[in-house]
């Protein structure tokens, strides 16, 4: 590993108020990523405080029109080097300095908690992976660049990920969203199927056409599931596991769900304990096997290219290449909960947001 530039006098108090937002926003998260190497742990720490605190201020400001504004003026501190007077911000400008962090990711999610906060509802599946390359393609291409892994296969499976698990909490929670007020399935595909989205909105109930298209969005997801064969080849041993840990705990609860045909209206998917530790142990195994895979060919998808082409365009200086340090393989299942807890995170925050909708529909009734 490259040896650590010199510290900002208060750099590690900047670390600190870091941590303190992790554990005050996930103990578990928190536990998980005491595990990870330091150079990856840090990085990360930071960058979950930084976007939570985008999170939180785009969800408490009515369509967070200003709030985004707000947000982009302190990128523009963080990546002149200028960082505002802020803990996260001061942090952040370290991370972006050491790892070559492309702004585009972070930009890009950005946007889809602005696209959250207006409500917006998606044409076709083209733009349904517009917004899941924005929520969660973003955190799969960051966490490829704190992993040292920048190839251009590499990030695109890392999207892959992201997006195949977005596409699969949005089948999940059908039901769930839309009592919030919330519609994420394709406008094109409801309408296809027979299926009127305000009416439907009206009186959510399952039917064999909504069955049809959460059936398809499943398909969707499980072919990108597939493709990050090759880009799992392409991390070091100690990443692996984690990364299909993630892969394949999330493919299961789509299993789940087209178990229960497919009905994520009257019930959430839920995968149990000891499924997940089973997963996790198959994880394990696989991993530790040699992977002969070929590099990933796919190309990426039209909805993530440009995360792709940020991170691998972006010039990284020698000084600021970061190579992924060795844990034993006995502690790399941190790795599975650490990067499962942020995606939980992300839905727990939703679903906070979307309670005082939840309440009054209650109410109403």
């Amino acid at each position: 590993m490259q040896p650590r530039s010199p510290e900002r006098p208060d750099a590690s108090r900047d670390l600190g108020a870091c941590r303190e937002a992790l554990r005050a926003g996930s103990k578990s998260f928190a536990a998980a990523s005491r595990l990870l190497p330091v150079h990856v742990r840090d990085a990360a720490t930071i960058l979950y405080a930084f976007c939570r605190e985008a999170d939180d201020s785009v969800d408490l400001h009515a369509g967070g029109v200003d709030a985004v504004a707000d947000l982009r003026n302190r990128l523009d501190g963080i990546y002149a080097g200028t960082p505002r007077a802020f803990a996260t911000d001061r942090a952040l400008a370290d991370v972006v300095r050491t790892h070559a962090l492309p702004r585009e990711l972070l930009d890009a999610l950005i946007e889809g908690f602005e696209w959250d906060a207006g409500g917006r509802r998606y044409a076709s599946m083209g733009e349904l992976q517009d917004y899941a390359a924005r929520v969660a393609g973003t955190i799969g291409a960051m966490m490829a660049v704190l992993m040292g892994a920048r190839s251009a296969s590499a990030v695109a499976r890392a999207c892959d990920l992201g997006v195949a698990m977005q596409l699969t909490n949005i089948a999940r929670d059908v039901g769930e969203d839309a009592r919030a007020g919330r519609l994420y399935l394709p406008l094109d595909a409801l309408e296809a199927a027979g299926i009127d989205p305000d009416r439907w909105m009206a009186k959510p109930e399952i039917s064999d056409a909504l069955r049809a298209v959460i059936r398809n969005l499943l398909s969707v997801a499980q072919s990108l599931y597939a493709r990050v064969d090759a880009g799992v080849a392409e991390l070091s041993p100690e990443c692996r596991p984690g990364i299909d840990a993630a892969r394949f705990i999330y493919a299961e609860i789509g299993r789940v769900v087209a178990l229960r045909n497919y009905d994520s209206v009257s019930r959430r998917a839920v995968v149990s304990k000891g499924r997940k530790l089973m997963l996790l142990g198959r994880a394990l195994t696989g991993s530790a096997r040699v992977r002969a895979r070929a590099a990933g060919v796919e190309a990426p998808l039209a909805a993530t290219r440009y995360l792709v082409d940020a991170v691998t365009m972006a010039q990284v200086p020698t000084a600021g290449k970061v190579t992924a340090a060795r844990l034993p393989w006995w502690r790399v299942r941190s790795r599975a909960l650490w990067l499962l807890d942020l995606f939980e995170q992300m839905e727990r925050r939703e679903r906070a947001a979307a309670l005082p909708s939840l309440m009054e529909s209650g109410l109403q009734r």
